[in-house]
């Protein structure tokens, strides 16, 4: 079964129904809009499409119930509910999302009923701690220490599809967790020291990083709590470790205007939103009064620290946020509003392109040597068939699903040849889509 049917799901429904047949597999899929979730099924003999509002416990479990194994592509806050529900009804439970902290208290209740869950099954998060782990194998079979590792990725669009977007961005992911990109603390190691970027700081504190055959640095800003992954990676003792996410240059000052003045906050509605203009949000932001006949945009920029027309303000310009067009959304929040506003704008082409960037660098000391190796990955998408995020998680997910289809048909699944092939053979098939993933 599958758990929602939005634009980030599209490849994995296609690559489950795809090899439904050869698997003796009948496939669910279950969204609240159930003229998207049938046209994806698009009449496939071993699929079904059915309406679900996943909110609601009894029709939700009602459906898993009836499953053997459940992928929930929901919002990442609903994977808790849907984890203790597979819990109780005892059930397969696979994600792409990160595991959250709720979710992994959770981890010995799966295990003392034998149970699969398996999150994390996407590019960033998935095929990097894939790739990062062959290579940690590598180094210390060879007797090697690692002192540092960082590992930065990123889903964005070929340049050559942005010419006329000065953000240089594109939704290739789903567009709720990009607004609401790292809120909360990052957190991660260096020389030893633990060291933490709160929110109104994240997109402030970026670093560059050079990528072999692209002419220009990218930006990286920290990814969540890096801390998490010493013990996952065998690497407890390590003093520097580090996740970040990779933008191209200029995202990052001006994702932190949109933060400075409040428009990725979700916590509170702007009441009767629907009635008034973007101009008058960004002046309902402004809480000095600025100097005599200065305009609503003078003013946000002397509140962000910029000139009138610097690159940050136009990008801010470009959004539309100093325009007089109605927000028509009512009683929404200031992250909602700028949601639907970036929908718009940030919308993929049909013909644009993905560029899927992953860096692994390692430090390491091989027989007192210190060695400072790096390798890195980029892969550029071929079309809008498949965006590159979506099917490379999808594919992913699904050779997850053949090994849990395994532990369910054999009693000795770990020594069974099938299910051992197919555990070695995943990871390399979801690295080979991510390397050319049209």
């Amino acid at each position: 079964m599958i758990l929602g049917a939005g634009r980030s799901a599209n490849a994995c429904i296609q690559y489950v129904l795809r090899n439904a047949k050869e698997h003796n597999w009948s496939v669910v899929v279950a969204d609240s809009d159930l003229e998207t979730v049938t046209r994806k099924v698009a009449s496939h003999p071993n699929g079904r499409a059915v309406w679900l509002d996943a909110a609601k416990a009894e029709e939700r479990q009602g459906l898993i119930s009836r499953a053997d194994v459940v992928i929930s592509l929901l919002p990442p806050h609903m994977h808790v509910e849907v984890a203790y529900d597979c819990i109780r009804l005892k059930k397969h439970l696979i994600t792409a999302s990160y595991v959250s902290k709720d979710i992994h208290k959770l981890s010995d209740e799966f295990r003392n009923k034998e149970l699969i869950f398996m999150g994390e099954m996407g590019l960033d998060p998935g095929i990097d701690h894939m790739s990062a782990m062959q290579k940690i194998d590598e180094i210390k079979a060879k007797g090697g220490k690692i002192t540092a590792f960082s590992s930065n990725a990123g889903g964005l669009v070929a340049l050559d599809n942005l010419e006329k977007n000065p953000w240089r961005y594109k939704f290739t992911w789903n567009p709720r967790n990009v607004v609401k990109a790292g809120q909360g603390t990052a957190q991660y190691l260096e020389n030893g020291k633990f060291k933490y970027i709160p929110y109104n700081r994240l997109f402030k504190e970026y670093k560059l990083i050079e990528i072999p055959g692209y002419n220009e640095p990218f930006e990286v800003y920290a990814n969540r709590d890096s801390l998490l992954y010493r013990e996952a990676y065998g690497l407890d003792d390590i003093p520097s470790l580090s996740r970040g996410t990779i933008r191209y240059r200029g995202f990052c000052d001006a994702w932190n205007a949109l933060v400075q003045i409040g428009l990725t906050d979700g916590t509170y509605p702007i009441m009767d939103s629907d009635k008034i203009t973007y101009h008058e949000l960004m002046e309902a932001f402004l809480s000095k009064p600025g100097r005599p006949g200065a305009s609503v945009k003078e003013r946000v920029a002397e509140m962000l620290g910029e000139t009138e027309f610097s690159p940050v303000m136009k990008k801010l310009d470009w959004l539309g946020l100093f325009s007089k067009k109605k927000i028509t959304i009512p009683n929404a929040t200031p992250a909602l509003i700028l949601e639907e506003l970036l929908l718009e704008k940030w919308k993929l082409a049909p013909k644009d392109k993905d560029l899927i960037l992953m860096q692994h660098q390692f430090e390491y000391e091989l027989e007192w040597k210190k060695i400072p190796p790096h390798f890195d990955h980029g892969a550029k998408g071929r079309g809008r068939r498949g965006h590159g995020d979506g099917k490379i998680g999808g594919a992913t997910t699904w050779h997850f699903c053949q090994i849990s289809d395994d532990k369910q048909n054999c009693d000795n699944w770990r020594q069974h040849p099938r299910a051992q092939g197919n555990i070695r053979t995943s990871i390399g098939r979801a690295q080979a889509v991510w390397r050319d993933f049209s």
